[in-house]
């Protein structure tokens, strides 16, 4: 009796709790909305002529992004408006191109969305405009049924995407929130990397934007690594660089126990989706074991590779000539600085080459590298 007595306060209590904690969560929810619609009603009544002759200016506190609107129809900002700023975003909206290009050049956007018909200025040439000034702003096409084909193209002059008129606010909402998702995700792969030296004291980052570099490890160009034991064995395994510039690995094809391999033959090959990443060794040498764990976790490589993501044990032929091509400690620090900016410069540059086909190219979306950045990384970083 009294374990049931004790069973039921539990539960009640639980139950209570959560109540409080939903009904606490309404109440904020409710507070931030009322709080955005008062911003909207306030907004609206000042005058900002001397920025923009027809800007209207919503501003809210910790916005999810900063947008500027530019239609010829008053009723379709005034929507923009009313469905963005209760959404938690801060909204300018003007009626002509012209107009939004001088706030451009003063202001800080994170977008743009544009009519693709407009008497003064076109979307296609805002659009242009606008990233010309601007090329960190991602730019939207606003676009009636009749036009979606003709919005689809401006995506080649830097229109990131379009949104079809007539919009329902959950739609759009939908739509820009995932926007922001896609701009997060884009500044942070184009931010370049730190080099984080792992010492005893300090331990490795799992964080993307960090490139861990261990202090005794040796590093080859390809970007394998090799650790050197008491017993005169090494280590070989794939670098930080490499697996989080790859992203997810699927799959190993590991070597042969008692395989003799050369310096610069393949010694093991990632697979992530359809690619295949064959690996050089670092060193020559014989096989004389394989870690069999990734063959069921090739995960391991992402959670440790210089520890638990090792991928075979050698018996070296010539150490000591071998590892004076390799770089370890300070002088893998400068280098990696070196190969993380050289990478961008490469990426940038295909990224350009592809800029007139109408499909998206993009330096990985987060789980890995598309056909193009994929093909750079392999011929200049790992079979160079």
């Amino acid at each position: 009796m009294v374990v049931l007595i004790v069973l039921v306060t539990f539960v009640v209590f639980v139950l209570v709790d959560l109540f409080l904690r939903l009904t606490l969560k309404r109440l904020e929810e409710k507070k931030v909305r009322l709080a955005r619609e008062k911003a909207l009603e306030v907004g609206l009544r000042l005058e900002f002529a001397d920025e923009a002759r027809s800007l209207k200016r919503v501003e809210v506190e910790h916005p999810k992004a900063r947008i500027l609107a530019v239609d010829d129809e008053a009723v379709v900002l005034d929507s923009f408006r009313k469905i963005l700023v209760v959404a938690g975003y801060s909204v300018d909206t003007v009626l002509t191109g012209p107009e939004a290009l001088g706030l451009v050049r003063k202001n800080h956007y994170d977008f743009v969305f544009t009519d693709f018909k407009m008497p003064d200025m076109d979307g296609v040439e805002v659009t242009k405009a606008v990233k010309h000034l601007r090329p960190d702003v991602d730019v939207i096409m606003i676009t009636g049924y009749a036009s979606i084909e003709s919005a689809v193209e401006t995506m080649k002059h830097g229109a990131m995407d379009y949104v079809q008129k007539p919009f329902a606010e959950d739609e759009l909402v939908a739509l820009v929130d995932k926007l922001v998702i896609r701009r997060q995700a884009r500044l942070e792969k184009e931010t370049e990397p730190a080099i984080r030296l792992v010492t005893p004291s300090v331990s490795e980052s799992q964080s993307r934007r960090e490139v861990n570099v261990p202090a005794g490890v040796f590093v080859s160009a390809a970007h394998a690594w090799v650790s050197v034991h008491m017993n005169g064995l090494v280590r070989a395994g794939i670098d930080d660089f490499t697996q989080k510039t790859i992203g997810q690995i699927d799959s190993l094809e590991l070597p042969k126990a008692g395989a003799s391999v050369h310096k610069g033959e393949t010694l093991f090959t990632l697979r992530h989706g359809d690619h295949r990443l064959a690996v050089p060794a670092p060193v020559s040498g014989r096989v004389t074991g394989v870690n069999d764990e990734l063959r069921e976790r090739p995960e391991l490589i992402k959670l440790k590779p210089y520890q638990l993501g090792w991928v075979c044990t050698m018996d070296p032929a010539s150490l000591t000539e071998d590892l004076r091509d390799l770089k370890i400690g300070a002088d893998a620090v400068s280098w990696y600085r070196e190969e993380i900016n050289r990478y961008g410069e490469m990426i940038r540059a295909a990224l350009r080459a592809r800029e007139g086909e109408a499909k998206s190219v993009r330096a990985g979306d987060g789980n890995g590298l598309d056909d193009v950045t994929w093909e750079v990384f392999e011929k200049a970083f790992v079979r160079p």
